[in-house]
């Protein structure tokens, strides 16, 4: 007998693929005890699809590297939630995302605002108070970033809040020790570090954005190893701030096709994308992807995402930083789709360190970073065999480790079609 597959099951697997950068846009329909664990995985603000009543409420878990941005068509979340009074106009994608930074602003889970009545959620109910304060204060946070220039639309509920539920309005004594302008020192001391060179003393040249992006596709193999990776197949473990682990498999096709397989103890799921069209498979079913969902993915698992670096900005600058003791020039770019990256690469190896985003929203700026660590050389092409990804949903936190990466091994083209919808389960018969 099949063993039923459980919606914690569902929970979890579709909160590591997110994690994984691989499966997003999960609905969870069917409601059980495990709400409890929904309650701090997508804190919402009375959000209930429309097609849905109270007792079987929609949650949306979303990619976690590429951030979602407004797509041509995509729908608002007041076009698909109810009740909705202050999120108008905001794509539906952004929705978890700006859930989750609103729990992390204020230290709080679903339950602050939401009504949970013996497991089942109704999200639409306006009963608790906090709720109301919530709408007040998302409605100051918007009309401040529309209407001040200085704000840059950065003014966001942790501005003020910083992980509590109550801003400090008095500052603590004692006062701590402000910090000395560049230049400037202590009284009487050394100039202050980071502070500009002398008279008479040239400052070190900086290199460019091109010089450093053409130093890191050395760093990897140069480009004519790198022209040479035709496929490439991943096999790795996934774990958790809070212990989940889980392995998967990646084949990878020039120039963006791919097949990802998501394995845990409890069942299999599955993502791919033969050049033209992208599908999910998972315990529900065959779907085709959204484009939304498809530009993502392939952000997240293509071959070249991490590699071809120069092509995914339109604008970039240069500085100089430390990162874990070691000297790094960051660029700080501008995507084509918009998002605002910064790119951290070893000063000596030229090597790819950390990659964090910022997913530009009404409500502020939601940060996502991603560190690449232990380059191994596999056929001439250096590949990061750990990444670290660091969210505000605490969940989300995880470490992935590739144990087997083979590079311009065999991979079956069908691979990455559509498989067939599965036949229905059969009736059991009636006693």
């Amino acid at each position: 007998m099949t063993k039923p597959i459980s919606r914690r099951f569902i929970l979890n697997a579709g909160l590591v693929l997110s994690l994984l950068l691989v499966m997003a846009g999960w609905l969870v329909t069917k409601t059980t005890a495990s709400s409890k664990t929904l309650a701090h995985k997508s804190p919402t603000l009375g959000v209930v699809s429309k097609d849905q009543g109270a007792k079987q409420p929609k949650l949306l878990l979303t990619t976690r590297h590429a951030f979602p941005q407004t797509a041509q068509g995509e729908k608002t979340i007041d076009q698909v939630q109810k009740n909705i009074k202050v999120l108008n106009g905001i794509p539906q994608a952004q929705l978890i995302p700006m859930m989750n930074f609103f729990a992390a602003s204020l230290g709080v889970r679903c339950n602050f605002c939401h009504v949970n009545n013996a497991g089942q959620w109704d999200y639409p109910a306006d009963t608790k108070p906090e709720k109301s304060t919530a709408r007040e204060m998302i409605a100051m946070t918007l009309n401040v970033n529309k209407t001040t220039k200085a704000t840059n639309g950065e003014v966001s509920c942790f501005t003020c809040h910083r992980g509590r539920t109550s801003p400090v309005g008095v500052p603590a004594l004692p006062l701590p020790q402000p910090t000395p302008r560049p230049g400037q020192g202590a009284p009487g001391g050394p100039a202050a570090p980071g502070a500009p060179a002398g008279p008479g003393i040239p400052a070190a040249t900086m290199p460019t954005a091109d010089d450093i992006l053409n130093k890191y596709l050395e760093a990897l193999g140069g480009q004519a190893a790198i022209d040479k990776l035709k496929t490439r197949v991943m096999k790795g473990t996934y774990t958790s701030a809070n212990g989940m682990t889980a392995t998967y498999e990646i084949d990878q096709a020039a120039p963006d096709k791919f097949h990802v397989v998501f394995t845990t103890p409890q069942g299999t799921m599955e993502r791919g994308f033969n050049g033209s069209a992208g599908w999910e498979k998972n315990p529900r079913g065959v779907m085709d992807m959204p484009s939304d969902q498809l530009a993502q993915t392939k952000a997240a698992v293509g071959m070249f995402s991490d590699i071809r670096l120069k092509e995914q900005f339109t604008r970039m600058n240069v500085r100089k930083d430390k990162l874990d003791g070691k000297d790094v020039y960051v660029i700080l770019g501008t995507t084509t789709a918009g998002r605002r990256e910064r790119l951290y690469f070893d000063a000596e190896t030229g090597l790819l360190l950390r990659r964090t985003t910022a997913m530009q929203t009404p409500i502020g700026i939601i940060p996502q970073e991603t560190d690449f660590e232990d380059y191994r050389d596999i056929d001439g092409v250096k590949v990061p065999f750990t990444i670290r990804t660091l969210t505000l949903d605490a969940g989300s936190t995880a470490t992935r480790k590739y144990t087997e990466i083979k590079a311009n091994a065999p991979v079956d083209e069908s691979t990455f079609n559509k498989p067939p919808a599965s036949p229905p389960a059969a009736t059991p018969p009636k006693p």
